[in-house]
């Protein structure tokens, strides 16, 4: 007689980045299951202020905050790192999960001795480390996941060494192969409910997105003196909710037997 299917609740993580409490609130509300706490997303991502961090204490699931002290690059100066650890210490004392980091040298490769700072200080204060797409920027891959493994670091946020995640099925599907489960390895860039099933066929079992649509603003003002432009985006909850019941479709397409 053939046993029933078990099916696991939610085996595909799905983290959203957000950059206002609008977008975190709609974030949580359509289901996701991690948040990755920002500001200025339109530039890639930067640190949230310390009362963005507080308000992100109070939700369901866990957060983790970016700790990026400036746009542009990831080679950073002593002065760089020095904020970088006030801004670690400040996700620890707003109880935060952990912290989204990234440093590399000017050849691209990681900054090992930085790494080795900031990670030690989020590990000292309680804090998961996850490794963002700094290492993208690395030319040897392998090499620098074997270092993040080294290192302790809990999740690499990854395309595959592409620009966008669809694209580098390749290289995602070798780093969840070298990894062996020691290391989360977390697809973003590009990364839709079109495009997922082919993602996770790679082997991940976790997706970075940002479901983010365009804000409805009224003119005015702000908007004349050019603080609000028509592109201005936020997270969008209904987005959310359609990619994570796409993923549970996935999820029970492939159940356990």
């Amino acid at each position: 007689m053939t046993r029933p299917a078990t099916i696991t609740a939610h085996r595909i993580t799905l983290e959203i980045c957000v950059d206002t409490p609008q977008g975190l609130l709609a974030a949580i509300k359509g289901g996701a299951q991690r948040i990755e706490l920002c500001s200025a997303l339109s530039e890639g991502g930067l640190s949230p202020s310390l009362g963005f961090m507080n308000m992100a204490s109070t939700v369901s699931v866990p957060v983790r905050a970016m700790i990026r002290p400036r746009s542009g690059d990831f080679t950073y100066s002593s002065d760089d790192i020095g904020v970088m650890r006030k801004d670690i210490l400040a996700a620890a004392s707003a109880k935060l999960e952990g912290v989204v980091l990234g440093a590399n040298l000017a050849s691209g490769a990681l900054d090992e001795d930085a790494l080795i700072d900031l990670v030690k200080s989020a590990r000292a204060l309680g804090l998961k480390v996850a490794l963002h797409r700094s290492f993208d920027i690395a030319p040897e891959p392998h090499a620098a996941l074997d270092l993040a493994i080294s290192l302790g670091i809990d999740t690499v946020l990854t395309s595959g060494g592409s620009k966008t995640a669809d694209a580098g099925l390749s290289g995602l599907r070798a780093l969840v192969k070298q990894a062996q489960g020691r290391i989360e390895i977390l697809a973003g860039s590009g990364v839709t409910p079109q495009n997922a099933a082919l993602i996770l066929e790679t082997g991940v079992t976790a997706l970075h997105a940002s479901c983010r649509n365009i804000r409805p603003f009224l003119p005015g003002r702000a908007t004349d003196l050019g603080y609000v432009t028509p592109d201005l985006r936020d997270t969008d909850g209904a987005l959310v909710a359609a990619f994570r019941n796409h993923l549970t479709h996935l999820e029970l397409s492939h159940v356990i037997r």
